[in-house]
């Protein structure tokens, strides 16, 4: 006995083979998305009933998808390799003022450790994206743990203080690994169902900043602030170690467990873009569209102004403590941890709340006021002489200012379906990290001739022109509608394709649940 939503697979499966009833769509119709787009259901002014020409032209829209376990595993891999570039991106900044002694240099020196991995991604973005989408996402997470292990076996021999240049380099070989950072959504739309797609996507980014949270927790723990050259030159080597023993483990899962993407599409949407032909794909008339996208472009710069103050925060956090908090470099690195275990907490929860509601504009929008006020906040009290008011305030500040980073990947998807989810979150990397070095350079520059409360004051100017920027964005909501078309037309399909073609299926009766 069977189901009645097993009979009616089977009986739509069979549906459009020219076996048995002599009909077939035709192929003309389907020859790119572009054309499925036109088939708007909810626009028409025509009220009445489906023709059979209107099946016929919806049917090939209705495509088997599926959901798979292993899509968990795929995430999970994923997040521990961003873990890991990410712990190793901040093993310097936090502990600054042990290596600007160390290896007796200046302080925008071990800034540029830090910002290198801003840097490295600008130029790599374009030719990665198209590498992303010609190629595969499992071939650009391979390279990318690639150069982050080769990186971090190179710095394991750099704990000297004549050997600044040879860990800058090997810096820069783990910055390459960056590469992985416009995934995050391309992953989660791959793998994962319309209705978890922006947890998915909100769970990627929790691996750069699980990173980001360890790389201010272990460095002022393995790296005492001890005067003895020879003893501070063992613990760093340890650090290195350690960095790079988990960069080669999550290196080797990646080559033999992780999979570009699944056997049949989970969404609708994800069906519809792998029937495009390769034909019709042009990588820079996708850039044309996306740069010529208003509502896209205006998030790209808000995007850019949020993310980068974030960066600088994350890189000179050591000075602003240290300022006024002497001798509290552990301290430094927890209130580090806080940010980010606070951003964790709501990246995951807006992911949820997006999942559940699709507001996309309005939750984007108000995480971004949030993160100015918290901003404020945080700059008002630092000085204070109260380290426990610096952790709260920088808690909540973390909330918002890294729990907005997966919103703005998932809005950007939003608005630029069908166009390639690598490539928008890409643009919004590269504006990431061009204003994340501005910032760092400037804020720093700020700090060293008047002080923290003004180089503070400076990000909480731009947080607030990306608040305004944010509130014009004009919310369309493509992949939504791409998907609420879908189901639409799958319903009229199955009320009207029966009679049309004198295929009725039996009554099924439904079946007791015991």
């Amino acid at each position: 006995m069977i189901s009645q939503d097993e009979f009616s697979e089977e009986w739509m499966d069979g549906v459009g083979e020219d076996g048995g009833n002599g009909w077939s769509p035709p192929r003309k119709k389907r020859t790119s998305l572009g054309e499925y787009s036109q088939l708007s259901l909810g626009d028409s002014s025509d009220t009445s009933e489906p023709s059979a020409l209107d099946t016929a032209q919806l049917l090939p829209l209705i495509m088997e998808t599926k959901l798979y376990k292993r899509r968990w595993l795929m995430l999970f891999i994923f997040s521990a390799f961003s873990m890991s570039n990410a712990l190793i991106w901040l093993q310097y900044a936090i502990i600054s003022n042990i290596f600007l002694r160390f290896y007796s240099i200046g302080t925008l020196a071990i800034d540029w450790l830090s910002m290198v991995f801003l840097l490295t991604y600008i130029p790599l973005f374009l030719p990665v994206t198209w590498v992303l989408n010609n190629r595969g996402v499992r071939e650009v997470v391979v390279v990318a743990a690639a150069f982050n292990c080769i990186g971090a076996w190179i710095k394991t021999g750099t704990a000297n203080p004549n050997m600044f240049a040879m860990t800058f380099f090997g810096q820069f070989v783990c910055s390459v690994g960056t590469i992985y950072m416009g995934i995050p959504s391309r992953l989660a739309s791959l793998w994962f169902g319309e209705q978890e797609v922006s947890t998915a996507c909100s769970i990627a980014v929790l691996g750069t900043q699980l990173g980001i949270a360890i790389g201010f927790l272990l460095p002022p723990i393995l790296v005492p602030n001890v005067d003895d050259v020879e003893e501070l030159a063992y613990h760093i080597r340890i650090m290195f170690y350690i960095s790079a023993g988990v960069a080669t483990f999550i290196f080797i899962l990646v080559v033999i467990v992780f999979q570009e993407k699944p056997e049949i599409p989970p969404t609708q949407a994800q069906a519809q873009a792998r029937n495009i032909p390769p034909g019709d794909y042009s990588y820079m008339a996708s850039i044309s569209n996306l740069l010529r996208n208003k509502p896209f472009m205006l998030l790209v710069v808000s995007y850019g102004l949020n993310v980068g103050s974030f960066y600088s925060i994350s890189t000179l956090l050591n000075r602003m403590i240290i300022e006024h908090y002497p001798g509290e470099e552990v301290n430094a690195g927890r209130i580090g941890l806080t940010i980010v275990v606070a951003g964790m907490a709501g990246s995951l929860i807006c992911g949820i709340w997006l999942d559940r509601t699709k507001t996309y504009k309005q939750t984007t929008l108000a995480v971004y006021l949030s993160s100015l006020i918290g901003m404020l906040i945080y700059t008002f009290t630092l000085y204070l002489g109260h380290l426990w008011v610096v952790f709260v305030t920088a808690g909540a500040l973390g909330f918002f200012m890294t729990g907005y980073l997966p919103l703005g990947f998932e809005f950007a998807v939003e608005l630029t379906y069908p166009e390639s989810e690598g490539t928008s979150s890409g643009l919004l990397n590269c504006s990431a990290q061009i204003f994340g070095i501005i910032f760092t350079i400037s804020q720093g520059k700020i700090i060293d001739r008047w002080g923290t409360f003004e180089g503070n004051i400076f990000l909480c100017i731009f947080l607030l022109i990306g608040t305004a920027l944010t509130g014009l964005i004009k919310s369309d909501l493509r992949r939504q509608k791409a998907n609420l078309q879908n189901t639409e037309a799958q319903s009229v399909s199955e009320a009207t394709a029966a009679p049309e073609r004198a295929v009725s299926p039996p009554e099924v009766p439904k079946e007791e649940k015991f």
